[in-house]
């Protein structure tokens, strides 16, 4: 990877990835899914296995139960594809997307969960697609207006641990070279359930194999 991208003279956060191991991170904004503010200022180790009995925190289950943290060559294939409407093109890639649901809850007309084309741009005005977009929490989702690529620079490093679901990430740079295509680099999910097949992103897999976690 290049040099670690700066704000001002301030060096951003990383997250490091320990080998089938835990996510190794200091944050100072670690929250749970009710909103609960979890210590993490001077360096935590989170659970990435599904196995501790200290979720959020690692308790080194990953040993006994013999994690592994490479990616499947059975994930769903990278691409993007790209949704065209009058004012705004919507590129979505498959891979990197977390299943959060938030966009299809926004904006139903526009992302139509089993529909074809299941995203459909001219069903919404574009400020309020760019509003949803700017809120998918996985990057999955990304848009072209006039040309321009909508960014969402200069981020608030934090953390959000999702309910019986991924660890949400916002303004760290990440220690892996297994980009999705098109993915946000200033916003991704990290796999906590331990079954994502696009390890260490999150894929949806939570859903699939139940993942629990009651107390966050």
């Amino acid at each position: 990877m290049g040099a670690t991208p700066q704000s001002g003279n301030k060096t951003r956060p990383r997250i490091k990835l320990s080998p089938d191991g835990p996510y190794l991170v200091t944050v100072d904004d670690l929250k749970n899914s009710k909103g609960e503010r979890l210590e993490g200022k001077h360096g935590v180790a989170l659970c990435r296995c599904g196995g501790s009995k200290k979720k959020p925190f690692c308790d080194g289950s990953h040993i006994s139960i013999g994690f592994s943290d490479q990616r499947r060559a059975d994930h769903t294939p990278d691409g993007v594809v790209h949704f065209h409407g009058a004012g705004i093109v919507v590129s979505y890639n498959l891979l990197q997307c977390s299943a959060s649901g938030r966009c299809i809850q926004a904006l139903p007309l526009v992302f139509r969960q089993g529909g074809q084309p299941w995203i459909q741009p001219d069903n919404a005005d574009v400020p309020s697609i760019i509003e949803t977009i700017r809120r998918c929490p996985s990057g999955a989702l990304r848009c072209v207006q006039n040309d321009q690529l909508e960014q969402s620079d200069n981020m608030d490093a934090s953390i959000r641990v999702a309910r019986n679901g991924p660890y949400e990430v916002k303004g760290f740079d990440l220690e892996t070279e297994d980009w999705c295509e098109g993915a946000s680099r200033e916003r991704y999910t990290l796999c906590r359930c331990g079954g994502s097949k696009n390890k260490p992103f999150c894929d949806g897999m939570h859903r699939v194999n139940n993942f629990q976690d009651d107390r966050n």
